[in-house]
């Protein structure tokens, strides 16, 4: 008998968030807001890595326009993606 098992992608991305002047917390609070997201914030400048995980390539497009629609967001730079096999 063939197995029927799916693979889908789960993409996996890091990214650096620049944060407008003084607004370095709120972005930090922003983020964690949205589901799929980890943030971790440089201790001497104002800079984050934020860390997203998600089921596909949908739910990754939208998180990330979710992102960049974020006020105290000045820049967002992709620094590494990937997607990871998963089996269902």
């Amino acid at each position: 008998m063939l197995s029927t098992k799916k693979q889908l992608q789960m993409p996996i991305k890091s990214y650096l968030a620049h944060p407008h002047s003084g607004k370095k917390e709120a972005l930090i609070q922003e983020i964690l807001n949205l589901e799929n997201c980890e943030v971790i914030p440089a201790k001497n400048e104002e800079l984050l890595v934020v860390v997203t995980d998600t089921s596909d390539d949908i739910a990754d497009k939208k998180l990330t326009e979710q992102i960049e629609a974020i006020d105290s967001l000045k820049l967002l730079a992709l620094v590494s993606g990937f997607n990871t096999p998963i089996n269902k």
